[in-house]
């Protein structure tokens, strides 16, 4: 007979304190709406509890975070640009860059700002900037029509306390030929609360790179984040982020696509680094015509748990969004896909598809995956799928019995597994980037 067993403690709430929210809005003299935001951001996040046994958290348990390290706020220690590995400064969305925005430790530390970009009329900046030189149009989108306070415990704190971020805009039919990066990180332990911002406006397009990544440490650190994707009628996106914390680091974050009539959005998603990482990853088809595809990569080894909970919400008629999820765990490694389709009534002609393939390298390692329709239309295409595999010892074989090490042959295998995933995502730097990390996990 099966016993249930009960988790024995209840999640701790990090000690951040309201004194705090007052003190950072004060020290960089924010408008009135913003610190009116944020005070009612932090009633709600105190009026919510942690999360634990609801569907979406009950197979996460991140009890063993140590709030004490991890929740003391980043203050930069002089750290530089020449902090950032060389690695993460790399362009991988075009060999020319239109900009690139470096922050260290929460400060900028690097902008260089294409003169092509300039002339446009696009804004790319720091959030802090942009609430004090372009404050209507922060106010208009932060917070408002993507992620919202209300999203959640998390959500609501990072509503109140983010403290850095960027802030891109491209005006209606605006092309920004040269693509944008930002490169997000942390030379020492500690709670970084950041955002992306990012608004196209109709028949606007703009391609990004953001990497967030840590230096090796031996205490704690919590990301709390929010990225919101704003995609206008017509307009035309490629986003493509890249997750490569340290392996003391647990990040909770909110990321949201809103896709309009007859909109794009090409979203890849890679999650290598952190401890813990529960990410909520969604789209929104808002308006007739409107295409979203969303391309995840995940590999976990050690001890990592990636919990990453994907939502595709069909808002509008005529509608089409396609995932593909695909990872891999190895060694006590753990992963989780949580994947839901959903549609508003008499939202017809929508194609929905979701798929999370998972490859296990070892017997201790553990791969859930949650699909999930939830369709109040009924003329509709939506499918979903999960599948699991091992590595066989027959191809193993096979490559061994021609000189290949067994490394060297498990490697070649992955990266065939891998290979469907690498073929959707549109560029050839990005793609070598995510297999120099299958082989690092490897091979070493």
């Amino acid at each position: 007979m099966a016993v249930v067993r009960r988790r024995a403690s209840f999640p701790q709430a990090p000690s951040f304190s309201f004194a705090q929210v007052e003190a950072l809005s004060q020290a960089h003299e924010e408008p009135a709406w913003l610190r009116e935001r944020r005070r009612a951001a932090w009633e709600l996040y105190q009026a919510t509890p942690m999360p634990y046994m609801e569907e979406e958290w009950r197979r996460t348990d991140y009890r063993h975070i140590r709030w004490d390290e991890a929740q003391r706020r980043l203050q930069p220690n002089g750290a530089t640009l020449d902090a950032v590995p060389a690695k993460n400064l790399e362009p991988l969305t075009g060999a020319v860059e239109g900009g690139l925005l470096v922050f260290v430790d929460g400060k900028v530390v690097h902008k260089q700002l294409a003169p092509a970009l300039k002339d446009s009329g696009a804004i790319f900046t720091d959030l802090r900037s942009a609430v004090r030189e372009h404050e209507a149009l922060v106010k208009a989108h932060l917070l408002t029509q993507a992620v919202k306070p209300a999203d959640g415990k998390f959500a609501a704190l990072h509503a109140a306390l983010w403290d850095n971020g960027v802030f891109v805009y491209v005006p209606r039919h605006t092309t920004v030929e040269l693509p944008l990066h930002v490169v997000s990180f942390q030379s020492q332990p500690g709670a970084a609360l950041s955002h992306v911002l990012v608004v196209l406006e109709e028949n606007a397009q703009a391609t990004m790179q953001v990497e967030y990544a840590s230096a090796a440490a031996s205490q704690q650190s919590a990301f709390i984040g929010a990225t919101e994707l704003i995609v206008g009628a017509a307009a035309n996106l490629r986003y493509v982020s890249l997750q490569d914390w340290n392996r003391e680091t647990f990040e909770f974050s909110h990321q949201r696509g809103i896709v309009g009539r007859d909109a794009q959005l090409d979203w890849v998603n890679g999650v290598m680094g952190s401890r813990l990482t529960k990410a909520f990853i969604e789209v929104d088809a808002v308006g007739s015509g409107a295409y979203a595809r969303v391309s995840g990569f995940f590999f976990a080894d050690k001890d990592q748990f990636f919990d990453l909970d994907t939502q595709q919400n069909h808002n509008a008629p005529l509608t089409n969004t396609d995932l593909l999820f695909k990872g891999a765990a190895r060694d006590r490694a753990r992963t989780l896909w949580q994947g839901m389709i959903k549609s508003l009534p008499q939202m017809q002609k929508i194609d929905g598809y979701q798929v999370c393939r998972n490859l296990m390298l070892s017997d201790d390692a553990r791969m859930d995956s949650v699909p999930g329709l939830e369709i109040e239309a009924d003329d509709v295409a939506c499918s979903h799928a999960a599948t699991f595999g091992t590595l066989e010892e027959e191809p193993i074989y096979y490559l061994m019995s021609r000189g290949i090490t067994r490394p060297q042959a498990e490697l070649m295998i992955i990266e065939g597994f891998f290979d469907e995933l690498l073929n959707r995502v549109p560029f050839e730097q990005v793609r070598q980037r995510l297999m120099h990390e299958i082989e690092a996990k490897i091979i070493g």
